[in-house]
């Protein structure tokens, strides 16, 4: 077990942030999470002390670029405008919520399933994908699943998809596999942020929404722009319906600050 300070991270809110289906909040402040077929337990010890279930070799080579823990996101937090008061208030609450580093494929194929479903009912489908078709692994006696492949995703039909719950979006992750696999400008991160977005929506089931998703949490293009229901109340509220462009650089952390205050706020509709 490795203990640590982190005065600009929370593994609880990191999980319930929308960003990520396969970390999960557990009894006794623990997160658990699924990631690069390992698990990793986090608990919360005292105010900014966490412990983690792994060796300071295995944190510092795979889980510190995970949590984007080398960037200051006091940078970001600096980017508010003295006048947005909403933001600060959204920026304040969300402290400790940073931008994961997810593999690109995972996220593709979570965002898909992630159209017109909660977050529990998107988890539980993902979930059921793992099960049935990743590759099993072992944590002492109690066995996980990593995510599939796209090659095992391929191999599939839509009735197998649509078993796990994906209904109609069987079909577009099939096509996902499809693209992705034959696609090599998608495996790693050298695209545009435009030449990204048009290379996702080449996907069937892949609007303007999942590619910015995917653009952001995948690929980690922090500029990239989420837009669901929670982000359209908070424009038309706030913004007037234009995000200020001294945010642009940043826009994706931002949104996410914004997207977990407007949620817990309950922003409604004007």
């Amino acid at each position: 077990m490795l203990e640590l300070v982190l005065p600009d991270f929370d593994a609880q809110k990191i999980a319930q942030s929308g960003q990520c289906f396969r970390m999960t909040c557990r009894p006794e402040d623990t997160v658990c999470v699924n990631a690069f077929g390992k698990i990793l337990l986090i608990q919360k010890k005292e105010e900014n002390q966490w412990c983690f279930s792994c060796t300071q070799e295995e944190f510092d080579t795979i889980w510190k670029n995970y949590f984007d823990l080398d960037f200051d996101y006091a940078n970001y937090r600096a980017l508010c405008l003295p006048e947005d008061s909403f933001l600060k208030e959204s920026l304040e609450a969300g402290m400790g919520i940073r931008i994961l580093r997810q593999d690109p494929w995972e996220m593709l194929v979570s965002f898909i399933i992630s159209q017109r479903k909660s977050i529990p009912a998107i988890s539980k489908a993902i979930e059921l994908l793992c099960q049935n078709f990743g590759e099993p692994f072992y944590v002492g006696e109690e066995v996980y699943y990593a995510f599939p492949t796209p090659q095992a995703i391929a191999a599939l039909n839509e009735a197998d998809l649509r078993a796990c719950g994906l209904g109609y979006r069987a079909p577009y992750v099939l096509h996902a596999a499809e693209v992705f696999m034959n696609t090599p400008a998608l495996w790693g991160n050298t695209l545009s942020l435009q030449e990204l977005r048009a290379a996702l929506m080449q996907i069937h089931g892949v609007g303007i929404k999942v590619a910015e998703c995917v653009a952001l949490f995948g690929y980690h293009r922090l500029e990239a722009f989420p837009i669901d229901v929670w982000i359209q109340r908070v424009m038309e509220h706030v913004y007037s319906g234009a995000f200020p462009k001294q945010y642009q650089s940043a826009a994706g952390v931002l949104q996410q600050y914004l997207f977990c205050y407007a949620r817990e706020q309950k922003l409604a509709v004007k």
